[in-house]
Parts: structure tokens; sequence; C-alpha cells
């Protein structure tokens, strides 16, 4: 039976996860700043979408990508050399959120409501949420955000209106992540696109393992 948290309530331990639907932990609580830095120091996120309540998760196995391992194409190395795009860092947050946030292709909504961009956009104002934007002649034509703890980075959403455009974006996350002595990415699910720029499956064990040594 799926736990319902109150306010106050804490999380329940990610080992009590579902295996089906895989890593559903609990459902309630808030989106307050207080509760979200609490779920990502403990390898948790929230992740719903239209009337649901707040659920919260903790997949196994879990997608990461380990900044050593990030493969770039030949093709992706030619878009950055010769496309004439530009990195940049928390230059347009909530652009890139509202951009996240639009539906994907064949998908009638968004699971990035209203209420979760506000959270974020506190997080930002925090100085935990931060965003890697691509730009092209001034024009905003792709970007990731994510969650900064310590040394710890895990990503939330991209989008890319250009191709490549978010490939770009997460090269230049994981350079600054490299210059800071971060490590790890979090990608929390599979995805092909993940894959192919390295990323890869651990066991929730070992990720939280190394969350618990990265966040402190």
């Amino acid at each position: 039976m799926l736990r319902l948290l109150g306010r106050d309530d804490p999380f329940p331990a990610p080992e009590r996860a579902l295996k089906d639907p895989n890593g559903l932990l609990c459902a309630g609580a808030d989106l307050s700043l207080e509760r979200l830095l609490d779920a990502y120091r403990r390898g948790i996120f929230p992740w719903y979408s239209g009337s649901e309540p707040i659920l919260w998760w903790s997949p196994d196995p879990r997608m990461v990508l380990f900044c050593e391992e990030l493969k770039v194409s030949r093709s992706l190395a030619k878009s950055i050399r010769n496309k004439g795009f530009e990195v940049k860092i928390d230059a347009a947050f909530s652009k890139v959120i509202g951009a996240c946030a639009e539906p994907r292709k064949g998908e009638a909504g968004t699971w990035l409501g209203k209420d979760m961009q506000a959270a974020y956009l506190a997080l930002h104002r925090a100085g935990h949420a931060r965003s890697f934007e691509t730009w092209r002649e001034g024009r905003l034509v792709g970007g990731l955000y994510g969650v900064a703890i310590g040394r710890m980075f895990y990503g939330e959403s991209m989008f890319s209106v250009e191709t490549d455009a978010s490939k770009v974006a997460l090269v230049g996350l994981v350079e600054d992540l490299r210059r800071r002595g971060m490590p790890l990415i979090d990608c929390q699910q599979r995805t092909p696109l993940l894959a192919s720029l390295g990323a890869r499956e651990i066991p929730r064990r070992d990720f939280l393992r190394r969350v618990a040594a990265l966040v402190d």
C-alpha cells in the first residue's frame, strides 16, 4: 500500500519503493524548498502530472552519467565546432523551465505543471537549481536544468528546438562539473538519448551510497 505523507512526515527509506511501477515510494507532502532538498539528499525526486497527488520516486536501477564517461560523437563534436552554439549558465532559467514544460510531440499534457515550475524557480533563487543553455545568434535553442547539492548534480529535464542543442548544453554541464570536482549526474531513468551520451544504470544501493558521500 502506498504511503501518504502529511506535511511534516519524513520520507520512508528508498528501499521501500514499489517494483511496479518501478521506484514509486510515497505520495503527498508538499514542494517546499526544505522538502525538495531533503528528497534529493536521499535520492528521491518528485514526478507527477495533472490531478495526481505529488508522487515521490526512487527507481532501481538508477540511470546516471559519470562525467568521465561522457561520449561525444563525431557529429556532435562537429556541431559544437561549426554551428555557432554558445553555452550559457543561469542566463534564462525561467525560459528553460518553461520550454521543458511544453508538451512533447504526441503528448497532450506535461508532468512539469505550474506548481513544479514554481518549486524549481524557488530552488533556483536559493542557489540550488541551475540551467545550462544553448544559444545561437542570440536565440535560446536548447538547454537543461537540474539541482546541485554539494558535489552532486541531479538532472531534471532538457529541451531542444535545433538539432543537437540539448546535447551541447549537456556537454557544457559536464565541463562545468568537471571544473568543480563534481563527478556524477543523476539522470533518473533510462532514455536512448542519455545512453548514447554515456549514461548507464547502476543499482539503487550503489547510487544512494554515492549520493550520501557527495551531498555532504
